[in-house]
């Protein structure tokens, strides 16, 4: 009925998005792809509904911990959700979407542009934030134009790819707002913000047949429960280590996909 090997991939990306807001594309497609040979519109058509179940969860912890900026979550879908209908009814009415050859080589990139973001991120931030020890250092103000653009970009991965909403998108909240977005904000908005996104990208994927419905309750019994255990952790826990650790698995995903 369930799949065991489903079951594991999902719960441990599960447990990683969870904790970082970081994995539910960038992790669970190319596992998809390289360990289980789903074809790639499968498998980007499935992680869609897989995110947006799986952080659906995950964002009821961090909600209660009251560290959503909703500010910043209302400007990205401004910006996300309009673009990634428009590519979906693209998709849906026009686009030979089966015959994107390049469609790996595009989430590889996209892999490997989120992992050097990660692993970098504690330079940057060190740039980004001179003022961190100082106490009166004041957080940045909403870029509403930046913010919005920031989405539209993000929409457009979501849809194509399905990587985008928490990987890409936690580094460019980081390059935006980096005295804003502490690290429990950033995962608990990066979370949020993704629910709607792979929501609306996923649909024009479920009216043409292209969710493996079996497949995805197989993931999902994983996930879901290690989506919680990771979301409470990430209250308590540095996800700094699991972060750099992250970042190198997903250089060598995305190194394996052109290869």
């Amino acid at each position: 009925m369930f799949d065991v090997s489903y079951i594991a991939a999902g719960a441990l990306t599960g447990f990683v998005v969870g904790l970082t807001g970081v994995g539910g594309g960038a992790m669970m497609t190319p596992i998809l792809l390289l360990f289980f040979n789903v074809s790639p519109v499968t498998a980007v058509a499935t992680d869609l509904w897989f995110a947006s179940i799986t952080k659906m969860v995950a964002a009821q912890t961090h909600r209660k911990a009251g560290k959503i900026d909703w500010q910043i979550v209302k400007h990205l879908w401004s910006g996300s959700l309009p673009v990634a209908m428009l590519t979906v009814l693209l998709i849906h009415f026009g686009m030979k979407f089966q015959k994107l050859d390049w469609l790996t080589e595009v989430i590889g990139s996209l892999i490997m542009l989120t992992a050097v973001g990660l692993i970098l991120s504690p330079l940057l931030l060190k740039r980004l934030r001179p003022q961190t020890n100082n106490m009166h250092a004041q957080p940045e103000a909403i870029k509403p134009k930046t913010t919005v653009l920031a989405g539209a970009a993000l929409g457009l991965c979501v849809a194509l790819t399905s990587v985008g909403a928490g990987a890409l998108g936690s580094v460019l909240l980081m390059y935006l707002y980096p005295r804003r977005m502490q690290p429990h904000s950033l995962v608990a908005s990066d979370i949020v913000h993704a629910i709607p996104l792979a929501l609306v990208a996923g649909l024009g994927y479920a009216f043409s047949g292209q969710v493996d419905t079996h497949m995805l309750a197989s993931l999902l019994v994983g996930s879901l429960p290690s989506v919680v255990l990771g979301s409470l952790l990430a209250t308590r826990l540095s996800s700094r280590l699991l972060q750099t650790s992250l970042a190198v698995v997903l250089l060598m995903v995305g190194v394996k996909t052109f290869v």
